[in-house]
């Protein structure tokens, strides 16, 4: 595949040696920055669940919450470029409290969010949109339709086709995706066990102290944490 098939995502995750980081990885049952997989949780709450099979696409996107959304690189810009403009960016940029954690089902996804997004959080993620947009290629038609096809409002189009996704700006909401869609049975299972499996890290305040670039090397294949660039410490 050529370089211009590969996606690149401006993402935040945890520091290799957080536990929120092994315990995320671990649920998915892949650590994207390795590349190897990982055992998945063996919970008493799980019994009844085949956890792997409710977490195939988190799994392929690798444990993150979301910044800036996969994309092309635009005609012209090269993945140093990149490195280099988000590296001088995190040079500029303090670290941001997310504060605690919760699980959260966010339309038939169980994923983990803030407890209460700032607008510091917010505005950051803002930032990353629009600082980085220059590298991203133009939308295709084919991923416009299939984001329209989602129902979207009137603003996430405006959205969607000035920024190419429509959950950003004020639309956006810090999220780690846990889960492939559920139904009516299988969501309480998930969070029930998710509840369990990470009640150690819920009520810990957490910090966005970096930002990850993730690369997809071709169409469909596993995404992978290729660089981390630490914020200023506050």
């Amino acid at each position: 595949m050529g370089e211009n098939t590969k996606r690149y995502g401006i993402y935040f995750a945890p520091a290799p040696s957080s536990e929120l980081w092994v315990l995320g990885s671990q649920w998915l049952g892949r650590n994207c920055l390795t590349g190897k997989n990982v055992e998945i949780p063996n919970l008493s709450e799980l019994v009844n669940l085949d956890l792997c099979s409710h977490t195939q696409s988190p799994r392929r996107y690798g444990f993150h919450a979301t910044l800036k959304p996969p994309y092309r690189l635009a005609e012209g810009k090269s993945l140093s470029q990149l490195e280099a403009a988000v590296a001088d960016f995190a040079r500029q940029r303090n670290a941001v409290e997310i504060g605690a954690l919760k699980l959260k089902v966010i339309g038939r996804f169980l994923a983990l969010v803030p407890k209460a997004q700032s607008e510091a959080l917010s505005g950051f993620a803002a930032q990353c949109v629009e600082v980085f947009d220059p590298f991203r290629a133009p939308l295709s038609a084919a991923r416009r339709e299939k984001r329209m096809a989602a129902g979207l409002s009137e603003r996430q189009v405006e959205l969607l086709d000035k920024w190419g996704y429509p959950y950003v700006m004020e639309q956006f909401r810090m999220h780690m995706t846990l889960s492939d869609p559920l139904d009516e049975t299988t969501g309480p299972a998930m969070l029930f066990g998710a509840k369990k499996w990470f009640k150690p890290v819920l009520e810990r305040t957490h910090i966005l102290d970096r930002i990850c670039l993730y690369e997809e090397a071709e169409p469909g294949a596993p995404f992978t944490r290729i660089a981390d660039f630490e914020l200023v410490p506050n």
